[in-house]
């Protein structure tokens, strides 16, 4: 069997560097609980800093997917730190790290692992041994999943999914957490396999990496050409992992907030009946799912923790409307000759549908779930 990682290593600490212990101490909620997730990711921040200029908003959606207990695909051109940020960003978390690098020929086995015959010397007894593969990490960077034929990426979206593979009719669980990472480059298409879109559908945030300013670039140049090492300290466990997972689902949100999501993602189901906005009828072809309505309200629970809220707000919904639905939508030929983007149209609904403020209840429903 191949070895398609580089880098893998099993979370141990870095040498004269001690694992972290209880950054998230069990037994808090509350506001006490949001305020020690908000110290842990400022630390998280400083450290992918040592290493990583600029990205803020990459950063903060993929821990918005680990803290949600989701998945992110990161989009960006050859050269943009995606990998890096990746790699960085799991050195800072006392977790289970491994890099696939996805390529033509990889199949499912060399990811999933295989069974092989291991004989006993002592009595010659031959019995097969599962031997696991890469995808028993708790953090999984897929490097060009777009590079890997549909029956490899299948695989890969299976234990996305199932938390669990199955090799040789028997079922082997994957350790929690588990975090798939997975990077594309948009504009190289030849020789790659472009995910489907109910493939697609399974991350819960497709991140786009974009240049950067002209500062960043200079301070990246000046970093990368000198003589330095910087080594990021370890900031989570993965019981703190685990513990955030379940405050970011136990923070209320009320219903005319869900309402509002729900209202974005149904906008741009162009087939249902009802009316739609000009832009939707005009430029997509396939709506968002359900799925979207599900992570939209999961991740602005996860945003509210990093703002600092007990509670989430429309605007919180706003923040992370782009990353959940800008991969759930498909435009039509028209969009594609005017120029007009998912991105172009998930904004525009932000602009034109608005929070149902004349619900007369909503103020005594917010009170209610904050009790």
């Amino acid at each position: 069997m191949s070895d398609p990682t580089v880098g893998a290593h099993a979370g141990e600490p870095a040498p004269n560097q001690p694992a972290p212990s209880g950054a998230v101490p069990a037994g808090i909620s509350g506001p006490e609980a949001v305020a020690e997730v908000q110290r842990a990711f400022t630390r998280i921040k400083t450290e992918v800093h040592k290493v990583i200029v600029g990205q803020d908003d990459v950063l903060e959606q993929a821990m918005l997917a680990l803290f949600c207990g989701g998945h992110a695909l990161i989009e960006g051109v050859p050269g943009l730190a995606k990998t890096l940020l990746v790699s960085t960003l799991a050195r800072t978390l006392s977790l289970g790290f491994a890099r696939i690098q996805f390529t033509p020929d990889l199949m499912p086995s060399d990811m999933t692992g295989t069974e092989v015959i291991e004989e006993d010397r002592a009595t010659g007894a031959r019995e097969l041994r599962f031997v696991k593969g890469p995808i028993f990490a708790n953090v999984v960077l897929a490097d060009e999943i777009n590079r890997t034929p549909p029956k490899t990426q299948a695989a890969l979206l299976e234990a996305m999914q199932e938390r669990q593979v199955t090799v040789g009719g028997v079922m082997h669980r994957l350790p929690k957490p588990f975090f798939v990472l997975a990077t594309q480059n948009p504009i190289e298409q030849e020789g790659t396999y472009p995910l489907p879109e109910a493939q697609l559908d399974r991350f819960m945030f497709n991140i786009r990496v974009k240049y950067p300013t002209e500062a960043e670039e200079l301070e990246i140049v000046r970093q990368t050409t000198s003589v330095r090492s910087v080594e990021p300290s370890r900031v989570l466990t993965g019981e703190d992992c685990l513990r955030i997972q379940d405050l970011v689902r136990q923070i209320p949100v009320a219903d005319h907030v869900i309402r509002y999501a729900l209202r974005l993602v149904r906008a741009t189901r162009v087939r249902d009946e009802g009316e739609r906005p000009k832009i939707v009828r005009d430029y997509l072809a396939w709506g968002a799912g359900p799925r979207a309505s599900q992570f939209l309200v999961l991740a602005a629970k996860a945003k509210a923790i990093l703002s600092g809220a007990t509670h989430v707000m429309p605007e919180h919904v706003q923040s992370i409307a782009l990353p959940v639905m800008r991969h759930r939508i498909i435009t039509n030929f028209n969009a594609e000759a005017d120029g007009v983007t998912t991105d172009t149209v998930v904004r525009t609904l932000l602009e034109e549908i608005q929070v149902d403020r004349s619900d007369a209840g909503m103020e005594r429903e917010m009170n209610s779930v904050l009790r």
